[in-house]
């Protein structure tokens, strides 16, 4: 049952004291200036009480953001390897911005004002960031409040779920032609680095990513099978991919010339460690004569050769290792042919032929 008192003091000032009580409950106080917000703020506690949310948002209220994201740091992000190093920063960045705030006053609408801060506030090297960069530090915070409230106890909702994310552009979609692809071969076979060539042929071949291949170790290399086992991958499932063509040829010929007890299939000169190509790939671009291209469009290139030959969105995202489709759509237009020839095969059998039009 709720009272709300009136009381002046010695200066004559006047204000409202709320009550908010429950059988089982603790009684819970708060003075208001107007008794209008005594009012409601006494009904929305004995609401609370009723419904057991009071306490969570008393536990929002002795917890700040700084306390969240330093124990999310210490318990949580150690699991989570993959990109680890970006998202402490970007936790560290909250933290350094609104550390000081308790969960309960972090609001939706703050931080789309802070969402609103990184996209128009040039980082320290003085780039604005991306709206899919943005999108990652709100993806951070996101999944710490999340723990917060289903592990923690910390609070009672996570408000990134009601602050709407950056828009992305459109994916891109950058490969070789035949002409270009024919010219980069070239220059590989003839640069300085003997294993510049296999790695260009794997990436195209297969779709992986240049970390998945530098980490290629050949413990993972099935010949006898023609198959790859890829543990090391972005977003940490192990896979497989399949070797064929002259990826294959080129991988039994490494195998082969291989020293004895050698680990990595692309090794670097003392084979402690990976290969760093970086320096002979430029090189090989450059020779090449081929413009605005980066090593990961070669698996655009694998992903665009294998729409353009009749694969579906299904096969492209399980050569990728993509677990949606979402990521594959950006070659839909790539298989139109092979789409309007079903059409037009459906048309021809269920419908049958349709005259000519003059």
């Amino acid at each position: 049952m709720a009272t709300i008192d009136k009381r002046v003091t010695s200066n004559g000032r006047v204000t409202y004291r709320a009550r908010a009580r429950l059988k089982g409950y603790p009684p819970q106080i708060a003075s208001f200036a107007r008794k209008t917000d005594a009012t409601k703020w006494a009904s929305s506690v004995e609401s609370a009480l009723r419904e057991g949310r009071h306490f969570q948002l008393s536990e929002a209220k002795r917890h700040t953001l700084a306390q969240l994201v330093e124990r999310y740091l210490k318990e949580v992000l150690p699991t989570k390897p993959k990109n680890a190093q970006n998202q402490r920063n970007q936790l560290l960045w909250w933290s350094a911005q609104l550390g000081y705030s308790s969960l309960a006053d972090i609001t939706p609408a703050k931080l789309a004002e802070y969402r609103d801060r990184l996209l128009n506030i040039p980082n320290a090297k003085g780039r604005l960031r991306s709206p899919a960069t943005v999108v990652r530090y709100l993806a951070v915070l996101s999944h710490a409040f999340t723990v917060a409230m289903k592990e923690w106890g910390w609070t009672s909702d996570n408000p990134l779920r009601r602050v709407s994310k950056p828009k992305e552009p459109r994916g891109r979609v950058r490969y070789l032609d035949d002409d270009e692809r024919t010219r980069l071969f070239d220059a590989c076979t003839k640069s300085k680095d003997p294993l510049l060539y296999p790695i260009v042929l794997l990436a195209i071949s297969t779709g992986m990513r240049r970390g998945e291949i530098i980490n290629l170790r050949w413990r993972d290399v099935d010949l006898a099978k023609h198959m790859l086992v890829l543990h090391e991958t972005k977003n940490g499932e192990r896979r497989a991919a399949t070797l064929a063509g002259r990826a294959l040829e080129e991988t039994v010929r490494l195998s082969k010339s291989k020293h004895e007890n050698a680990d990595f299939v692309f090794p670097s000169a003392n084979g402690a460690r990976p290969i760093d190509f970086v320096k002979a790939w430029k090189t090989a671009l450059r020779e090449a004569k081929i413009d605005d291209f980066r090593f990961h469009d070669l698996r655009h290139t694998a992903a665009s050769y294998l729409a353009q030959g009749g694969a579906t969105s299904l096969d492209i995202a399980a050569v990728l290792g993509h677990k949606t489709l979402a990521m594959v759509k950006r070659y839909a237009h790539l298989s139109d042919s092979r789409v309007a020839h079903v059409v037009r095969d459906m048309n021809e059998r269920a419908l049958g032929s349709a005259p000519m039009l003059d």
